[in-house]
């Protein structure tokens, strides 16, 4: 059975006192989920604090990066062994924003996705296409050639640690949106690629939707087959929304 995960990502958003009583209040809504699994992404300069809020929950800790390099001279950068130190399991790569703003390439988000599971995080691997390759009917394309580069050279083992997050870069803050159906479309697309490459193993593959999903829409997106979970932006800022989310699933 695939487990389902609600992941937050804060992206650049909370001070540490800010992301403490955040956490502190979704401890209380969401703290003592079995299922789905919750998981939470501040900011680097807040993980530790909330790190030790969470100790004792359900809630587990996600980082919103990391540099493909153990250590050394990267300023500004963090390692796999720094996020450890704090108490984070998952890891976000491959993120639409670091693609975009930060030109990230497949190579690097593999080199990020291999050091990643060697360190023992568990990676949620972004792909998703824009509005113009939409329009363009190239998202299988687009996609798929994000799948095989970013999990370029991993094997069943290695892909069964890790979690998709299929994130249609037109839908996120654009106001158009993707329908059931037409997120369940690329969500089908993503595990038949993966079931190409890697087998069996595909079926136990978590595959997060992350184009702005809330409260509103998030029981349609949760409902299909293929979905197993979202990554949430704006909405997991806000415990109460976040909450929602939750109990969608």
């Amino acid at each position: 059975m695939r487990a389902m995960i609600i992941a937050g990502n804060w992206k650049m958003n909370k001070t540490n006192a800010e992301a403490v009583e955040l956490a502190r209040a979704l401890i209380d809504v969401v703290g003592n989920r079995e299922h789905p699994r919750v998981v939470i992404c501040p900011p680097f300069t807040a993980l530790s604090e909330v790190g030790k809020v969470l100790d004792g929950s359900r809630i587990l800790l996600g980082a919103q990066n990391l540099y493909p390099a153990p250590s050394g001279a990267y300023t500004g950068e963090i390692s796999p062994a720094m996020l450890l130190t704090t108490g984070v399991t998952y890891v976000i790569l491959g993120h639409s924003e670091r693609r975009e703003y930060f030109a990230e390439t497949d190579a690097i988000v593999n080199a990020k996705v291999k050091l990643a599971l060697g360190s023992g995080l568990r990676p949620i691997v972004c792909v998703g296409e824009k509005l113009k390759e939409r329009e363009a009917e190239q998202t299988e394309r687009v996609v798929g050639g994000q799948i095989d580069g970013s999990l370029a050279d991993l094997g069943p083992d290695e892909i069964a640690k890790a979690v998709i997050a299929y994130e249609p870069v037109w839908a996120i803050g654009t106001g158009k949106t993707a329908t059931p159906e037409m997120a369940q479309e690329v969500h089908a697309f993503i595990r038949g690629r993966l079931m190409a490459r890697f087998g069996g193993v595909a079926d136990s593959v978590t595959i997060q939707y992350g184009g702005s999903m809330k409260p509103e829409n998030a029981a349609g997106l949760l409902s299909q087959p293929d979905i197993d979970g979202g990554l949430i932006g704006g909405a997991s800022l806000k415990a109460d929304k976040f909450a929602k989310i939750v109990d969608s699933v």
